[in-house]
């Protein structure tokens, strides 16, 4: 394993890495400013097998161990057995509730949801989401327009021929330009770059292991992603590597990406049918599409990532 920076060294990570008025003092937008008019006209271009694939899990409302918030709730208004009054028509009608932030839903991170002594992206207060209004500054909402960019997946066990990365086991620069070469890929201002640990295959063919057991990005993949502008990170796990850390950053990768450097996370997607649809096309850049919901004040939201070859 290459050798971890230190804790200062990660602790530096919130100065030289810092994005804070780099687009404005009111910037809401943090690391998407690198999607530009061309990244996207780019992505469009990569359209060419018109196959579309999901990289989300289904929102389940049966309990789970690994449910930090409870499982989500359906309410039926009306089905099928007791019809709203609609002559001989009927409909069903439900109302939901579910906690996004967590390690089970596929969900984006806003720039609202991580503060840094007692700091937002941009030096905006904590004070500025409130239980009354949410989040006055770097809702969601600013998130209007959909983020629509090329994607790249990282296959990291792919590198070595393994079916997931172990417990703790962090993803360094090294993994990603290996991944890069072995891919015939590389990364550019704009992005969107999705990590695959393998979670999902190992959530299907060992349900019975622990929930949090199959590595993530580590720290030091901060700065490489920092220069290469990326514009979005996500994983198929709640990001984190998970495995020992550093004592004043139990979330380093969440608390430096959003509050420092104003880059948005994925956390929870499911990427096991991307990885063998780029295999199968030998293509790992794709046309990405995430639409999260304009929910006012939101911090995130729960998102589809759809990616087209």
């Amino acid at each position: 394993m290459p050798e971890p920076p230190t804790e200062a060294e990660v602790l530096g990570y919130f100065d030289t890495l810092s994005n804070w008025n780099r687009w404005g003092e009111d910037d809401e937008l943090g690391a998407l400013n690198h999607i530009t008019p061309d990244a996207r006209r780019a992505a469009a271009a990569l359209v060419r097998e018109g196959v579309s694939v999901s990289c989300a899990w289904d929102i389940e409302t049966a309990p789970r161990a690994d449910q930090l918030f409870g499982a989500p709730r359906r309410y039926m208004l009306a089905t099928g057995r007791d019809p709203l009054a609609m002559g001989r028509g009927g409909a069903a009608v439900e109302v939901a509730s579910f906690a996004f932030h967590g390690v089970t839903v596929t969900h984006l991170d806003g720039l609202s949801h991580i503060f840094w002594d007692g700091r937002m992206y941009n030096g905006k207060p904590a004070d500025l989401v409130t239980s009354a209004e949410g989040a006055r500054h770097h809702a969601v909402t600013a998130f209007r327009d959909g983020i629509v960019t090329r994607g790249v997946l990282m296959d990291v066990p792919a590198l070595d021929g393994r079916p997931w990365l172990d417990a703790g086991e962090g993803v360094f620069p090294e993994h990603l330009e290996a991944a890069e070469a072995r891919q015939g890929v590389r990364v550019r201002a704009g992005d969107v770059v999705l990590l695959r640990t393998g979670k999902g295959r190992l959530l299907r063919e060992e349900p019975e292991r622990p929930p949090r057991s199959a590595g993530g990005w580590h720290a030091a993949s901060l700065p490489w992603l920092h220069e290469r502008g990326a514009a979005v990170i996500g994983a198929d796990t709640a990001q984190e590597a998970g495995g020992p850390g550093y004592d004043a950053l139990p979330m380093p990768v969440h608390f430096i990406a959003i509050a420092a450097m104003g880059l948005p996370l994925i956390d929870n997607c499911d990427l096991e049918a991307l990885a063998e649809t780029c295999e199968r096309l030998n293509r790992w850049e794709f046309f990405l599409c995430i639409q999260p919901l304009r929910l006012q004040g939101g911090t995130g939201g729960a998102v589809n990532p759809i990616a087209v070859f």
